[in-house]
């Protein structure tokens, strides 16, 4: 059994890829060729974003945003704790200073009281409250209505981490649509993944778009060889571009496939474990299926029962960014992130991708219904 089978999808569309791989060999264009212009077309009609700009991928994405801001050092930028480590990065890379926040218990996501709290941490060490980035954890939409009244108040500007989250719903609102930019990652393992690294940016800004463009290609002006601020190397290869087009075609079936699937988990298990909620004015993209275990449960003994049985889990994440080695010296927004804390000792990750087969489900709820370890 796979945590992610990509090759049961790579059988739906193999045949269409292959004809489009091959249509970018014919052609040779392979930097900057038409499947990209193609592709970002196609991501805007997707989600109502009035500018998509593709990139190498989702970590460039997010840095590019702060570059065309100019965010630097003493600057405060709001990330959440409990994410990959490349939410916090981009802020390093920059020379401004994150902030960690809490979770909410509910969501897994950024806790709007929690962000509260870390911006007055912010101005009491002498930062400028500048940004917001929530993550859109595990697919589940933030809460962007308390968000965004938080970001007015407060004279911030949102950028979305949607690495795992585009092609959610929040109160009818496609992902790439809210804050100042929304970011994506096209890792192979994303609910839309290509086949080797990518990712986008997602704005409604003409100036900012018109930043990104310069910025991606090295900070050219009008003439390539005359570069008018200092950018990066960030475009998208044309081939992952024309894999990806295959993958948007069939990206909205599977998204219902991954909600049916998170639904029959939810029913199976809910009176073994805690299951994650479904918010009715929510659309999840359910990029992992995250439980959370009861405090007596040792999560390594079940895991371990679950691998005997041949089912693979992960979890994500054992340690939240601001116990990490690289990020402990960062400020929080409170002297202990006590949400995030206990969610990373007790989350666990089952198998969850858009082919995985009724039996095989069944299979994984009954062997956790049944292990000693939950009795």
């Amino acid at each position: 059994m796979h945590f992610i089978d990509l090759q049961a999808q790579q059988k739906h569309i193999r045949r269409n890829i292959d004809a489009r791989i091959q249509k970018v060999l014919d052609h040779g264009a392979y930097i900057m060729g038409p499947e990209v212009f193609e592709l970002e077309a196609k991501l805007s009609e997707f989600c109502g974003a009035k500018h998509v700009l593709s990139c190498a991928n989702g970590t460039d994405a997010l840095g590019l945003v702060l570059m065309a801001k100019g965010v630097s050092k003493g600057d405060a930028v709001f990330v959440p704790t409990f994410t990959f480590a490349a939410t916090a990065e981009v802020v390093a890379w920059v020379g401004a200073t994150a902030v960690f926040i809490d979770s909410d218990p509910a969501t897994f996501n950024m806790c709007p009281k929690s962000l509260q709290n870390g911006i007055e941490k912010a101005k009491t060490l002498g930062l400028k409250p500048t940004a917001i980035i929530p993550v859109d954890l595990f697919g589940l939409p933030a809460d962007f209505d308390a968000l965004e009244a938080i970001a007015q108040k407060n004279n911030l500007w949102i950028l979305d981490d949607a690495a795992q989250g585009f092609g959610g719903i929040y109160k009818g609102r496609h992902i790439g649509t809210f804050g100042l930019a929304t970011t994506t990652s096209f890792f192979p393992a994303k609910p839309l993944g290509c086949y080797g690294d990518g990712g986008a940016i997602f704005t409604d800004n003409d100036d900012l778009a018109t930043t990104l463009k310069s910025l991606r290609v090295h900070g050219q002006g009008t003439d390539k060889y005359d570069n008018i601020r200092i950018g990066m190397n960030g475009r998208l290869d044309t081939i992952q571009c024309a894999i990806l087009l295959e993958k948007l075609a069939i990206f909205r079936d599977e998204i219902k496939a991954r909600n049916e699937i998170a639904k029959r988990y939810n029913e199976g298990l809910k009176d073994h474990v805690h299951v994650p909620e479904i918010f009715n004015d929510m659309t999840s993209t359910w990029a992992q299926y995250t439980i959370v275990l009861d405090k007596n449960i040792d999560r390594q003994k079940l895991m371990d029962a679950l691998k005997a049985k041949g089912i693979p889990t992960a979890v994500y994440y054992g340690r939240p960014l601001h116990q990490q080695t690289a990020y402990k010296h960062y400020p929080t927004a409170t002297e202990n992130l006590a949400v995030t804390e206990d969610l990373c000792s007790r989350v666990l990750s089952l198998p969850m991708y858009p082919y995985l087969e009724k039996d095989a489900q069944d299979f994984i709820i009954e062997t956790i219904q049944k292990s000693p370890t939950l009795v």
